[in-house]
């Protein structure tokens, strides 16, 4: 009598709207490492889990949160629904437009768009003058993700584009470190006032 031995059943691979994997994405700025989450989801909605906890956002996917800042302006806010549509879509683009993981292209926009330098304002005496001082890897990456939603939205107002169009345009931008992104140029502007602040 002969046993058969059954393979375990290999575990599907988590893909982004079940498309986009998360495999082989590596995060190239040290600083950022610990704080730009790439943990294989297939709808990037965590219910605010991470809400009433400091430090907490840090465990959110990255595409999370550039969903959940894509709702900033007063009529979008709370439409997660459509905020992830529009990056679903947007993500669809750039991978038509430059054939790579759109996920890499989101990493590389942050990355290119994070500040490392800002300056903070000191009074003493009376006088106040403003002061250069390094950004946590927190907040560069609050940054880079506002930013980078802020230029989108601007260049889609009053335009015959859509907003997924420009979202995709301003990822590819920023991910190939352009100074036409929004996000890059007002990266090189925040730290030229900060280096002039030393």
């Amino acid at each position: 009598m002969s046993t058969t031995t059954t393979q375990p059943a290999q575990q599907a691979e988590i893909k982004l709207f079940q498309k986009w994997s998360f495999k082989e994405i590596q995060v190239n700025d040290l600083g950022l490492q610990r704080y730009l989450n790439l943990t294989p989801m297939v709808a990037p909605h965590s219910m605010g889990r991470h809400e009433h906890q400091r430090f907490r956002k840090a465990n959110v996917n990255i595409v999370e949160r550039l969903i959940n800042n894509m709702m900033r302006p007063g009529k979008n806010s709370g439409k997660k629904a459509k905020s992830a549509n529009i990056v679903k879509q947007a993500f669809e683009i750039i991978n038509l437009r430059t054939g790579k993981n759109p996920i890499e292209v989101l990493v590389r926009a942050v990355e290119n768009s994070a500040p490392c330098e800002d300056t903070t304002r000191v009074s003493y005496g009376g006088v106040v003058y403003h002061l250069s001082v390094d950004v946590a890897p927190q907040r560069r990456i609050d940054l880079a993700v506002r930013h980078i939603t802020e230029g989108a939205r601007a260049a889609a107002a009053n335009n015959p584009r859509s907003i997924e169009e420009c979202i995709a345009e301003e990822l590819v931008l920023a991910s190939n470190n352009d100074i036409k992104s929004a996000g890059v140029s007002k990266r090189h502007e925040i730290e030229r006032v900060a280096q002039s602040s030393r």
